[in-house]
């Protein structure tokens, strides 16, 4: 079956109120029941068939056509927070991180602490070890960056840890670092939790308005939301056997040396893990160019998304990785709005479109001769053996 996809309309006050219900709504790695819940209420209401695995991963599918193999659209829903590790003689608690970030943004943050009876969650504020300038004038600015030198003051009157144990603080409360959203009169989000929240509002949006334009895919569509991508194992499992290809919808790297911008989707050509596959990554290229969607294509040398982990737990699928340019990732974040925008564009332009190798890729598996590698650029041999010819004045054996 093939399609002429369009450029759909996105609802972008549906978008921006369910990204400020989704920053305002803890969930950091290991505590994401409730925002799972939520984004579940929202596919349900989308009318998508939805399954919800023993971990607490979903996976909403949007019918296609004809029968697989189908594609996915990953998101992840943990961001990154803290936990105690050890009730202070002063009454504070020390933390560590969940996920990778540093503790020089922490400091100052909001935080809320839940404790094992969910009916006495409490607040408090990360600190660094010296905090008074009054009390200790230099030393606030010379002391050292890191977690063992923070700490967090907990707004009840402890001064022990007997009366922390006594509020029912214990080692394991998870401590979540309030997003404080805003939204700035030019488009702009200021936010913690921007990744992969914003995320989460884009893949809304996009399956929102591809399952309101009655638009027949050509194959499934599966939104696959992860639970664990900021510890390094989101998409590892979750998804249906006889998936071709995943996009993953994460944050891009806006920072000197990068090319991601705030108000684009960006394309990655590679992280980390090394580069995203060339077919999939140069269609959705091609799909912003023909949609007139506002694009950037960028690498990351330290990042990594859960295409990384779906591939390294074993899934045979081509992968690819778009994102909404963040500003100060992981630390005082920041996006806009238009680019948001342009990353559900894109979903929902690929969305309607067919596989990037639609008849190879019915099976896993198949003969040399049907493999699509006459669609990239051959290598030049015969200007290899000609160059080498010259360079050692011998004729190379013919073929």
């Amino acid at each position: 079956m093939s399609t002429v996809p369009r450029k759909l309309e996105i609802d972008m006050s549906y978008v921006e109120d369910v990204m400020i219900h989704l920053l305002r709504t803890p969930s950091p790695t290991g505590r994401t029941d409730e925002v799972v819940q939520f984004i579940g209420e929202q596919l349900l209401d989308m009318g998508l068939d939805l399954a919800v695995t023993r971990r607490g991963l979903l996976n909403a599918t949007l019918q296609g056509g004809r029968p697989g193999p189908d594609r996915a659209v990953v998101v992840h829903a943990d961001t990154i927070g803290a936990m105690t590790t050890r009730l202070k003689d002063n009454g504070r608690l020390e933390v560590t991180p969940l996920g990778t970030h540093s503790a020089r943004f922490a400091e100052g943050a909001h935080v809320a602490i839940f404790t094992d009876d969910r009916d006495l969650p409490y607040t408090g504020t990360v600190l660094p070890l010296k905090s008074s300038g009054h009390q200790y004038g230099d030393e606030v600015d010379t002391q050292g960056i890191g977690w063992p030198l923070v700490e967090v003051r907990v707004d009840e009157p402890v001064f022990t840890s007997a009366d922390l144990y006594a509020l029912g603080m214990n080692v394991g409360d998870f401590v979540a670092l309030d997003a404080n959203p805003t939204v700035t009169a030019g488009g702009y989000i200021k936010s913690r939790h921007l990744d992969d929240k914003a995320g989460i509002a884009a893949c809304l949006g996009a399956f929102k308005a591809v399952a309101e334009s009655g638009v027949v895919l050509p194959v499934s569509a599966h939104l696959l939301v992860t639970i664990a991508e900021e510890v390094g194992h989101g998409a590892t499992h979750g998804l249906d056997t006889d998936v071709a290809e995943m996009v993953a919808v994460d944050n891009a790297v806006v920072a000197p040396g990068q090319q991601s911008r705030e108000d684009s989707v960006n394309v990655a050509m590679l992280d980390s893990t090394g580069p995203f596959d060339y077919h999939f990554s140069r269609r959705l290229l091609r799909l912003c160019s023909d949609h007139d969607i506002a694009h950037t294509r960028d690498t990351f040398r330290h990042y990594r998304s859960d295409a990384a982990s779906a591939v390294e737990a074993g899934l045979e699928m081509r992968t690819a990785l778009i994102g909404f340019g963040i500003d100060s990732s992981h630390g005082h974040e920041r996006t806009h709005i238009d680019g948001i925008r342009s990353v559900a564009e894109l979903l929902a332009v690929y969305l309607q479109t067919d596989l990037t190798f639609p008849d190879w890729d019915v099976r896993e598996r198949g003969e040399l001769q049907g493999f699509p590698s006459r669609s990239v650029q051959p290598a030049p041999l015969e200007d290899l053996r000609r160059g080498l010819d010259e360079l050692t004045g011998d004729p190379l054996p013919s073929e």
